[in-house]
């Protein structure tokens, strides 16, 4: 899967010239927390995040009047406080690489550009209803998780094992272990019951970890 299967777009973006209070009031309106910044020929200059528009305030607050504080707030624009070093992919990026991107520079969401322009954007809510269909969270079925044996043609075995005995494989997902030698596997199977779906793969695994219906 590529981001931009699963991608948002049309993206909304701002200018850097817009006021912090105007952009603050558009992310609550359009329900988003971050906003692309694009020069007038639209390519991409910065980026603005909700929690950057939060804690943005003058440092000498405490002392001026509530009239003062909301002129110097509508006065400070998106370009004062948005961030300049932007970390964007293409639309070509396979999912799991944009997943590993913002996982280890902690942040929680990444534009999509084509040729410096944005056509879309990828967040960790994009990202967690990927993960709710890989495992098949919303499917009703058996949910088995196992340990078997991180060995070549480990995984056909299951999987023909869970066919022959009638079994429809609706998701699966394979996860690091509880060592070097095995891995992590959870299955959702609709067609069969939990003690057919057991009997069918116990050969075949080092360890049932967890077994049971789901709806």
């Amino acid at each position: 899967m590529l981001v931009k299967e699963r991608m948002s777009r049309p993206v909304i973006t701002i200018h850097p010239d817009l006021p912090m209070q105007d952009a603050l009031n558009l992310m609550h309106k359009e329900k988003i927390r971050r906003l692309p910044v694009i020069e007038k020929q639209g390519r991409l200059i910065g980026i603005v995040s909700e929690n950057d528009l939060l804690h943005a305030s003058p440092s000498d607050a405490t002392s001026l009047s509530v009239w003062e504080l909301n002129y110097l707030l509508h006065k400070t624009t998106v370009a004062q406080i948005m961030t300049t070093n932007v970390i964007s992919i293409s639309e070509d990026t396979p999912i799991e690489e944009a997943a590993r991107i913002m996982a280890d520079n902690k942040i929680g969401g990444l534009t999509v550009v084509r040729e410096d322009k944005v056509v879309g954007i990828i967040t960790e809510t994009d990202l967690f209803k990927i993960f709710l269909e890989m495992l098949g969270a919303r499917e009703s079925g058996i949910r088995l998780a196992a340990l078997v044996p991180d060995e070549a043609g480990e995984l056909s075995q299951l999987t023909t094992a869970i066919f022959n005995a009638g079994g429809n494989i609706l998701a699966l997902g394979t996860f690091m272990g509880e060592s070097s030698e095995n891995r992590e596997v959870t299955i959702k199977v609709s067609g069969i019951n939990a003690h057919q779906l057991e009997n069918a793969i116990n050969p075949f695994v080092d360890r049932v970890l967890d077994i049971r219906s789901t709806h």
